[in-house]
């Protein structure tokens, strides 16, 4: 327990990069980690509702977020291809280049990824398992990324040497999923253990890249 303890410590002290007083480059914490999931997540998850069960807000404090991020120019509003009565959440260009250059967080992810590809998946593979504690443990699930969502299926076979262009469904929404979406967050995630095997597309797709 004391060893479990020390890293416990640890993290909490490496969680003073994204919880902070006051604001950096303009802005708080709270709205750092909006930007930064509206950045990774998907079509799905780019709505106010969906921002305000993953920061843990009320409606009105995730409205308020949205409002603050669009009068910097980091996001716009459009309508919903798949219900127009909704509004998507899109980090603009502007946006983008913010969480590029000030995020807090980038000087952790630069630490980490200093340990190397076997000390990344490592520490990844740890953490992923603490939050499957975690949420069992509160009944509750957070997003996670689709590709280990038991509503993902395979759709149609990859595309010559392996590019990204292997189709999935989303069997929640009934809709398609690009290779690339795969990677993305979703707050109506549900984990599962017999998913597709797309690691297998994934690594195809990064060696055609690099050919």
């Amino acid at each position: 327990m004391p060893l479990a303890r020390e890293a416990v410590e640890l993290l909490v002290q490496a969680a003073r990069a994204w919880y902070f007083e006051g604001n950096r480059h303009g802005l708080r914490d709270r709205e750092w980690m909006a930007l930064r999931f509206l950045g990774r997540a998907n079509r799905f998850s780019r709505t106010p509702s969906a921002l305000a069960g993953f920061i843990g807000s009320t409606r009105a404090t995730a409205s308020q977020i949205v409002k603050t991020l669009e009068s910097k120019s980091y996001l716009v509003r459009k309508p919903s291809q798949e219900d127009k009565r909704s509004v998507v959440l899109h980090v603009t260009a502007q946006g983008e280049k913010c969480l590029s250059q000030h995020d807090p967080i980038n000087h952790v992810v630069n630490a980490v990824a200093a340990l190397g590809n076997d000390g990344c998946v490592g520490l990844r593979d740890s953490l992923r398992d603490v939050l499957n504690h975690l949420d069992a443990a509160h009944q509750r699930l957070d997003a996670s990324i689709c590709r280990d969502c038991m509503f993902l299926a395979e759709r149609g076979p990859a595309t010559p040497k392996g590019r990204a262009g292997a189709e999935f469904m989303c069997r929640l929404y009934r809709a398609p999923i690009s290779l690339e979406e795969t990677e993305l967050l979703c707050t109506s995630f549900e984990r599962t253990r017999d998913r597709p095997k797309i690691e297998e597309h994934l690594d195809r797709a990064r060696i055609a890249s690099q050919g």
